[in-house]
C-alpha cells in the first residue's frame, strides 16, 4: 500500500523525492516522510498526513544531500502519527518498508532482550535495529542486510541507507513490488521506487527486481543478488511510465475525470482485441486452446472480483466453458482442487495484489495455465503470467476503480466471444453481431455521460441515508454488487447489494419508508423477474430509484427516480450500467463533503494482506 522511493544523484534529492512520492499518492497513504545523508550524517524530516505538511517542513528545515530515501505510509502497524511515520532509524541507519513484517513482534522482543530501544508501534522498526545490530557486530552494510532479510517473515519491499556511506543504498524485495531505475550520462543517478510512475521524471530505463532478490546500489550502478546471494541480471526495458500524465484536467477530482475517460480507453482496449474491419475479435497471439478446456477458474479481489463474476455469467453464456470465481483472500488458503489441464484467469488493475498473486503461484504449483488481465503489463502478476490480456485504461489514480473495472468488462466480453468461438457456441454471424455491440460502448457511454446533471441531483437524496440497498439480476447483480462498494468505498454510507431473487430470504426485513433502493433492471429476459421484486419492495415503502432501458411504467409500482439508460444489446449492458453507479457514489460522495480520490482507511494497491 505504501510508497517507496530512493536516490542516489549528483545535485540535492530531497525535491526530486518529495516529487516522486506525488506521483505515488494514488496509493493511498497518511504520513509521509524523507530521510538523506549530508556530509556523513543522517537527517529525516517527517510529517502526518498529506505530502503538503511535508513540504511545509522542508521549507524550514530543508535538508542536503546527494541520496536519500523516502515514504508514504499507510498505517498497517500502529497509528498513523508522525512518530510512525518512515524512515525509521537506528544507530545510522535509516529504512523504508512496504508491507507486513509478519514475525516482528518475536524479534522485538529480542532485541529489546539485546537492549534496543522501540520508539514506535511499527513492525518496520524491527528491520533497521536488526541491520544495525549486524553492523555493531562487525558485519559490512551488504552482510547486515542479507542477515535481516533472512530473519524476516513476510511479505515486503525496503530500501535502507547508511550514515557514513554517501554512495550507497540497499533494496530488496520479497512479494512487494521494486522497480529500480537507470540513469544515463546526461543525468547520472540511480533510483528506487514501488512503482515506475515514481521514477518518470528521471529516467525510462527500469529494471524489477524478482521475489527474493536484494540490491546493492552506487550513483553508477547496481548489483543485483537472488535469495542465495548469488549475483543476477534482471532484464533493462524501456518503461512507458515517462508518457503517462497524472494530472486532473478540468475535473474536480481524478475520480470524475477516470470517469469520463471511459468512452475512450474502453475504445483503445476494444481496438486491442477486435478488428473492426472484419467486426471479429483477435485473439491470435493467445496461446491456449479453448475448445479442450476443462474449466477456467477465475480469481480476483474488491472490484476485479466483481468483474470477474461478471465474466462468469459471460463466458459460461457465451462461451459454453465452466468458470468458478473466488475471492483471492479465500482461495489460497482453502487449497481447491483444480481441474486436470484447466486454466487460471486473475484481474488486477495494479498487478501488484497480494492475495491474487499468492493465489497465482498456487495454481502454477497445480499445473494450471495461467492468464491475467491487469492493467499494467510490467506488474507482478503481469510476469508471473503465461499468458497476459492488458487492459489499456492508463494511470487510475483515484483510490475507487473506475475505468479500470469497465476495462476489465471490455476484455472479458472480448474474451468470452473467443471461447464461444472456440467452442463452437457461437457463429461467424452471432460473433458480428456481439462485436458490433462492443463497439457501441464508447458512444452509448458518451452519451449517459450527458446525463450526469440528472444523477447528481438523485445523489442529494442519497447523502441524506443512513443505509441503501442495491438490487439486480443476472450480470445486474455483480453490477449492483460494484454499486454497493463505490458508494461505502467513497460517502461512507452503509450499503448492501443482493440478487433481486434473495430478497424474500431475509433482506426484505431491511426496507421501509427510508430506506433508498437502486434497482438495477435493464429490460433483458430476468426484466420481469426483478419487476416483481421490485413491486414488493414498493409495497414496503421503500425509496425505488430505477435504473433501466425500459420505460418508467414498465416498473409497474411507485419508484422516486429513474435513470434512463440507453438500448443495447444485455450482452453489453454490465458496462452501461457501470456508469450510473459509478456517478451516484461519486455525486453522494462530493455532497458529503469526502476526500473523493483518497477515501480514508483504503489504498490503491492492496501489495500486503
Amino acid at each position: 500500500m505504501c510508497g517507496i522511493v530512493g536516490i542516489i544523484g549528483s545535485s540535492p534529492v530531497a525535491s526530486n523525492l518529495v516529487d516522486a512520492l506525488k506521483r505515488l499518492e494514488y496509493r493511498g497513504y497518511d504520513s509521509a516522510g524523507i530521510a538523506t545523508i549530508h556530509d556523513g550524517h543522517l537527517m529525516r524530516r517527517r510529517a502526518k498526513g498529506k505530502l503538503r505538511f511535508l513540504e511545509n517542513k522542508l521549507k524550514d528545515e530543508p535538508l542536503e544531500g546527494l541520496i536519500g530515501i523516502g515514504h508514504t505510509r499507510w498505517a498497517t502497524h500502529g497509528k498513523p502519527t508522525e512518530v510512525n511515520a518512515h524512515p525509521h532509524v537506528s544507530e545510522g541507519v535509516s529504512v523504508v518498508h512496504n508491507g507486513i513484517i509478519e514475525n516482528f513482534k518475536t524479534l522485538r522482543v529480542a532485541l529489546e532482550k539485546d537492549g534496543y530501544v522501540f520508539e514506535t508501534e511499527t513492525d518496520t522498526e524491527v528491520i533497521a535495529h536488526l541491520i544495525a545490530s549486524g553492523l555493531k557486530a562487525g558485519q559490512s552494510p551488504e552482510d547486515a542486510v542479507f542477515f535481516t532479510l533472512s530473519q524476516l517473515e513476510g511479505a515486503f519491499a525496503l530500501a535502507v541507507i547508511f550514515e557514513g556511506h554517501e554512495d550507497l543504498m540497499i533494496g530488496a524485495r520479497r512479494g512487494s513490488p521494486f522497480a529500480i531505475g537507470y540513469g544515463d550520462e546526461d543525468e547520472p543517478g540511480m533510483y528506487v521506487g514501488s512503482d515506475a510512475i515514481a521514477l518518470a521524471p528521471f529516467t525510462n530505463r527500469v529494471a524489477y527486481l524478482e521475489d527474493g532478490d536484494f540490491v546493492v546500489l552506487n550513483g553508477t550502478g547496481a548489483k543485483i543478488y537472488d535469495q542465495d546471494r548469488v549475483e543476477v541480471q534482471r532484464k533493462i526495458s524501456t518503461s512507458m511510465a515517462q508518457t503517462l500524465v497524472v494530472d486532473k484536467g478540468n475535473h474536480r477530482h481524478f475520480m470524475m475525470k477516470e470517469i469520463h475517460e471511459q468512452p475512450d480507453v474502453i475504445s483503445r482496449t476494444l481496438s486491442h482485441y477486435i478488428d473492426l474491419a472484419s467486426e471479429r475479435v483477435d485473439f491470435s497471439a493467445l496461446d491456449l486452446d479453448f475448445k479442450s478446456l476443462p474449466r477456467l477458474t477465475v480469481t480476483a479481489c474488491g472490484t476485479a472480483f466483481y468483474a470477474g463474476l461478471v465474466g462468469k455469467y459471460l463466458i459460461e453464456k457465451w462461451g459454453g466453458l465452466p468458470v468458478d470465481v473466488d475471492i483471492a483472500s479465500e482461495f489460497r488458503y482453502r487449497e481447491p482442487l483444480m481441474a486436470e489441464g484447466g486454466a487460471a484467469l486473475f484481474i488486477s488493475q495494479s498487478g501488484e495484489t497480494a492475495d491474487s498473486l499468492a493465489s497465482l503461484k498456487y495454481c502454477k504449483a497445480k499445473n494450471q495455465k495461467i492468464l491475467s488481465i491487469v492493467n499494467v503489463s510490467e506488474s507482478s502478476i503481469a510476469r508471473e503470467s503465461d499468458e497476459v490480456l492488458p487492459t489499456l485504461a492508463g494511470p487510475e489514480i483515484g483510490v475507487a476503480s473506475t475505468k479500470a473495472f469497465t476495462c476489465q468488462l471490455t476484455v472479458l466480453a472480448a474474451l468470452a466471444i473467443h471461447i464461444g468461438k472456440s467452442r463452437g457456441v457461437i457463429d461467424e454471424a452471432l460473433e458480428v453481431k456481439l462485436v458490433r455491440s462492443l463497439v457501441e460502448v464508447p458512444r452509448l457511454i458518451s452519451e449517459l455521460l450527458t446525463e450526469e446533471k440528472r444523477i447528481e441531483e438523485i445523489s442529494h437524496s442519497l447523502s441524506q441515508a443512513r443505509d441503501v440497498l442495491y438490487l439486480g439480476r443476472g450480470t445486474s447483480f455483480p453490477i449492483a454488487l460494484e454499486g454497493a462498494l463505490k458508494l461505502k468505498e467513497i460517502s461512507y454510507i452503509h450499503a448492501e447489494a443482493y440478487a433481486a431473487g434473495e430478497l424474500k430470504h431475509g433482506p426484505i426485513a431491511l426496507i421501509d419508508e427510508n430506506m433508498p433502493v437502486i434497482v438495477v433492471a435493464p429490460e433483458d429476459e430476468l426484466f420481469d423477474k426483478t419487476v416483481s421484486n421490485m413491486q414488493e419492495v414498493a409495497a414496503r415503502g421503500g425509496k425505488i430509484i430505477f435504473i433501466s432501458d425500459a420505460e418508467a411504467e414498465r416498473a409497474g409500482c411507485e419508484i422516486v427516480d429513474q435513470i434512463k439508460m440507453p438500448k443495447c444489446h444485455p450482452f453489453v449492458a454490465p458496462l452501461l450500467l457501470a456508469i450510473p453507479v459509478q456517478l451516484l457514489a461519486y455525486y453522494t460522495a462530493v455532497h458529503m463533503g469526502t476526500d473523493v480520490d483518497q477515501p480514508r482507511n483504503l489504498a490503491k494497491s492492496v501489495t500486503v494482506e
